[in-house]
This record gives C-alpha cells, sequence and structure tokens, in this order.
C-alpha cells in the first residue's frame, strides 16, 4: 500500500490540496504532529473540497510515534538527497507498504531523522534557481511516479460520471 507522510505540515492549503490528491490515488494520508493549522480549518476544508470524507488519514504525536506504529519501507524527500525519486523500483513485489516521507515547509525533515537512512534520501531533479518546489507540487510528482511503476493499479483509465464516449457524443 501507498502512504503518503507529512512531517510537521506547516501551511493548510498545501496539506487540502495533498489530501484531495490522496483521495484521487487511493493514497493513504499520515500527519506527524504539530500542525501549523487545524484539521477543521476552513482553508483545509476548501482545498479539500468536498473529498475529506473520502479520506483515509492518520495522526501522530510524533514522528517515533509514527514509525512505531507503521512498518514498512520508508522513502525521504529532501533537497539533500543524491538520488532522483524516478531511480527507485517501486513495483512492490513483496506488498509491503511504501512510506514517502515529506518535510514540514520551512525546513524539511530534520536532518536526525534523514541521516538513519540515507539510501532512501532523495530528491525531485530541478535548477539551483530554487530551494524546492511546493509541497503539495512535491508529492503528486512522486506519488503519480509510484502509480506509473505500479501501472496506475486501481485508478479508472475512462471518465466515471460523463461516460467513456463522452468527447465522441
Amino acid at each position: 500500500m501507498n502512504n503518503i507522510v507529512l512531517f510537521e505540515p506547516e501551511i493548510p492549503g498545501n496539506t487540502g490540496n495533498i489530501m484531495r490528491t490522496c483521495v484521487a490515488t487511493g493514497t493513504v494520508l499520515h500527519l506527524i504532529k504539530p500542525l501549523g493549522f487545524t484539521l477543521d480549518d476552513a482553508h483545509l476544508k476548501r482545498s479539500g473540497v468536498n473529498y475529506i470524507d473520502k479520506l483515509e488519514y492518520y495522526v501522530y504525536d510524533s514522528f517515533d510515534d509514527f514509525a512505531k506504529k507503521n512498518k514498512g519501507v520508508y522513502y525521504y524527500f529532501t533537497r539533500y538527497g543524491r538520488k532522483p525519486h524516478t531511480s527507485f523500483d517501486y513495483t512492490n513485489k513483496e506488498g509491503k507498504n511504501l512510506y514517502f516521507i515529506f518535510g514540514k515547509e520551512s525546513t524539511g525533515i530534520p536532518k536526525e531523522i534523514l541521516k538513519n537512512d540515507l539510501e532512501h534520501c532523495m530528491r525531485i531533479p530541478m535548477t539551483d534557481n530554487v530551494r524546492a518546489l511546493n509541497l503539495s507540487n512535491s508529492v503528486a510528482i512522486v506519488i503519480y511516479e509510484v502509480l506509473r511503476q505500479q501501472n496506475f493499479k486501481g485508478l479508472l483509465f475512462e471518465e466515471p460520471f460523463k461516460g467513456a464516449d463522452y468527447l465522441e457524443r
């Protein structure tokens, strides 16, 4: 199973957008406190639109609390990573839970966490004109690469509401 983990997210709009992406991709969301907002924040609800009730998500008091409750393979996204996110095989033939961990907008994931698993620290390639991409954009880039490698398992290839032949009609 694919999981997105937000370490101490600060901006409600980013988290709301990530919630929507998780619903669209069938991905579980994990939020590690402290959060820079309340989960009933108006900005969060506006970003997640009316899909939040379809989201599977969990909240943890700390990274240690999260790690004790969730076993699997952890992948960390940091501007200090030396491998691109596309260099890993996410096909998950062993059926392990995969956790894609993103840091808070202002400072990322603490070095104390990253240095324990340098092999799984990665970055999304970009120019030197920016320090980092927007958090919700980064999550979308990564989860769709993961799902592409998994042949978009569980996702629809046809529009379910107006019908597959909508453009022909």
